[in-house]
């Protein structure tokens, strides 16, 4: 460098200096869902790991780690001199803080003031219980931005854990104050604060131009509508924002869903045809006939089971439209075609029921049924039959232990899949991919609203039980708080007198100090006080399987009247002398799962009736369980619990087969779904493997599915 400034300054010229170059954005390759955040060069290597554990590792994942919800700060809620149960973004001024002692609880208080130094300003409590970092951030003097529920604590109004923020004045220049402002999810090691910058800055720098528009296949502004869910300009902006994303999530979802339906269809296995003799013999051996809808299920059935094509069909009905029986005669017809037939149930106490009604139904038959459950191998029947070779037919009855028993599946002609909810839809393509290429049968209790079923089970062809059996006595249900509680017990012992039988439920096994709520545990010592004489028993899912079963066959000799339990009888129990249901605490569950639970009485021909008893003490609550008071319908039910909590918590993302939906809603988003699905069928309908260089950003979102899908055992 030396020798080039001497030569320079010889010939008097100036090597003319290169032109700094404009630092570009890196271009995306399209779809770009692969960039990986270390990549970007400025994001810190702590922060890096903390998005980790978010499960944010790309680029993409980061741009789609939607905001939970949005605040205006550029005015703010008042003050609230009463309790409510709306939440509030509050601005103000930490006064005085200090340490309070509970036992063993320890919670830190600060007072917060709406205008500090004035005699009028307004003032509630912020408190925080165990969480000894916050005095570290929540000092006297500081401003805060705080959201929360408001609530009377004695005489005060305190707002208990409310996410907050501390605001300085440069802030009134940034993106966190005086703007519509995201709240995204944040983790250990990283700050709502922290995160929103993050994505404010990866959203300036990133190259748009290179993203490539799954649904129009061309080059996409996608930077307008990620801006406008991050940072809008208006609320009014968010909703437009939401749904163009929302659509090209689901063109991913639906397009996996339309590849699997393809396939399933594809022509393989043997088609299973009978004479229907066995049919016959077992459907002239019941003490009722079939409703019009389960004869229509039967017969749709057996037509499938008699093409070249596998059987892949949902089987949907209410608690009680006779869904076994249907599953029944389509198991005959596999084992009259010489085929082995498998059953799966979530539960040992669902798998040992249904083991004890097939070998009921089936013994005069001379077809003999197997159970295989985690506690239990391969049981003879009744007869002293050992379960037959592979190349027999039979019957298989078990749990989650038949995905690893290759003897039980061999063999295989059809596989029933008794409440699918509780399982992975991994789990069942296991079994229907069994060597035997098994027809697969999917039987659901819960009503799932048709915008639901269309994306979960679209792979699968539909049958409907929308009628009753004739012979069940009327259901009434009631909505109580807890001072009803004496009136209750009376009743219920009238019940026990009259000779009925009767569920207790509590959402918790044991206490919890976390959970207000009543547990079985605490519980079952009153409840034989109560109601002694008559024996009551206690039923969870942490008791070992023997106990279970101890309990359950006491109770279903009619010896215990009252099984004090949780939602472990939710699915499958079938008592039809127990008329009685109380559920403590039931605002902790979903209005679908209260169904599911209801459906364990009504089942015989007494009247029977279904006590919930709210316990938070919330208007809201209440309204909400009196929507079970009003309808024994499932699936006006099941739209109802999907208008308030959402797909995800109806079902869990696990049990149904879903990837985690991002930004989609299926309860509100019903059009774009079939939107979305009508545009899959087009493109696969021309371009069935997307091999086309236009359809490449939509095979890359519909692998993105697949592999978080995957990853969380779905």
């Amino acid at each position: 460098m030396a020798f080039e400034k001497k030569s320079e300054e010889a010939t008097g010229a100036k090597r003319p200096k290169k032109p700094k170059k404009e630092k570009k954005p890196a271009a995306l390759p399209p779809y770009a869902p692969t960039i990986q955040l270390e990549e970007l060069g400025w994001i810190r290597r702590p922060q890096l790991t903390a998005l980790g554990k978010l499960g944010i590792t790309t680029l993409r994942g980061l741009l789609e780690h939607y905001p939970r919800r949005h605040e205006d700060r550029k005015r703010f809620d008042h003050f609230p001199n009463v309790p409510d149960e709306h939440s509030f973004c509050l601005s103000g001024t930490v006064g005085k803080t200090v340490f309070r002692r509970f036992g063993r609880m320890r919670s830190f208080e600060a007072e917060f003031e709406e205008t500090p130094g004035s005699a009028f300003s307004a003032r509630i409590t912020l408190r925080w219980f165990n969480l000894f970092h916050v005095q570290k951030s929540v000092v006297i003097g500081s401003r805060l931005v705080v959201h929360g529920k408001v609530r009377r604590r004695g005489k005060r109004l305190c707002m208990e854990h409310p996410e907050f923020e501390v605001v300085t004045e440069e802030d009134r220049e940034s993106i966190h104050l005086d703007r519509i402002v995201p709240v995204h999810p944040a983790g250990e090691g990283i700050s709502v604060r922290l995160i929103r910058g993050i994505i404010h800055r990866a959203l300036s720098e990133t190259d748009w131009s290179a993203w490539i528009d799954p649904l129009k296949q061309q080059e996409a502004d996608w930077g307008t509508a990620l801006r406008n869910i991050h940072f809008p300009e208006s609320l009014e902006a968010l909703e437009p924002a939401r749904r163009e994303l929302a659509l090209r999530e689901l063109l991913g979802i639906q397009t996996l869903v339309t590849i699997r339906r393809n396939e399933a269809r594809k022509p393989r296995g043997k088609a299973k045809t009978s004479r229907g003799n066995l049919l016959a013999r077992f459907l002239k051996a019941l003490p009722f006939g079939l409703t019009s809808a389960q004869q229509k299920a039967v017969a749709t059935i057996r037509e499938d089971m008699g093409r070249a094509h596998r059987m892949h069909r949902l089987l949907q009905g209410d608690v009680g439209s006779g869904k076994t029986i249907v599953a029944a005669s389509a198991m005959l017809t596999t084992v009259e075609s010489g085929h082995r037939a498998i059953l799966m149930a979530p539960t040992q106490i669902l798998a040992e029921q249904h083991f004890r009604n097939f070998q009921h139904w089936f013994d005069p038959l001379g077809i003999p049924v197997g159970l295989l459950t985690g506690a239990r191998k391969l049981n003879p029947t009744s007869k002293g039959k050992t379960l037959p070779e592979a190349k027999h037919s039979g019957v298989v009855i078990g749990t989650h232990a038949l995905l690893h028993s290759e003897s039980a599946l061999q063999g295989a002609g059809l596989v029933v899949i008794d409440e699918q909810h509780k399982f992975g839809v991994l789990q069942r393509t296991q079994l229907a991919n069994s060597p035997s290429a098994p027809d697969v049968l999917v039987m659901t209790a819960t009503p799932i609203p048709r915008t639901l079923a269309q994306t979960i089970y679209g792979d699968l062809d539909l049958s409907i039980l929308d009628e009753k059996p004739p012979g069940r006595g009327t259901l009434r249900t009631a909505a109580r708080t807890s001072e009803k509680l004496p009136e209750i017990i009376a009743f219920l012992l009238d019940q026990l007198e009259k000779g009925r039988q009767a569920y207790i439920v509590y959402p918790l096994i044991e206490e919890s100090g976390k959970l207000e709520a009543k547990a079985a545990e605490a519980e079952i010592t009153s409840w034989r006080e109560r109601l002694a004489p008559f024996l009551c028993e206690l039923l969870h899912g942490r008791m070992k399987a023997e106990e279970k079963k101890s309990v359950m066959e006491s109770f279903l000799r009619g010896k215990a009247k009252v099984l004090v339990t949780t939602s472990v009888i939710e699915v499958g129990v079938d008592v039809p002398n127990a008329t009685f249901l109380l559920v403590e605490n039931a605002e902790r569950f979903g209005l679908a799962q209260l169904h599911q639970l209801r459906g364990r009485i009504g089942r015989g021909i007494h009247t029977s009736t279904c006590v919930l008893i709210e316990g938070s003490g919330h208007p809201e609550a209440m309204e909400r369980l009196t929507i079970l008071e009003r309808t024994n319908d499932g699936f006006v039910v099941a739209e109802e619990d999907l208008r308030i909590r959402g797909s995800g918590d109806i079902l869990g993302t696990e049990q149904s087969g879903l990837p985690p939906l991002r930004i989609a809603d299926l309860y509100r988003d019903g059009d774009l779904i079939n939107v979305a699905s009508l545009e899959a069928s087009r493109i696969l309908s021309r371009d069935p493997s997307l091999i086309q260089p236009h359809h490449l950003p939509l095979k890359l979102l519909v692998k993105i599915h697949e592999t978080r899908l995957n990853s969380m055992g779905g």
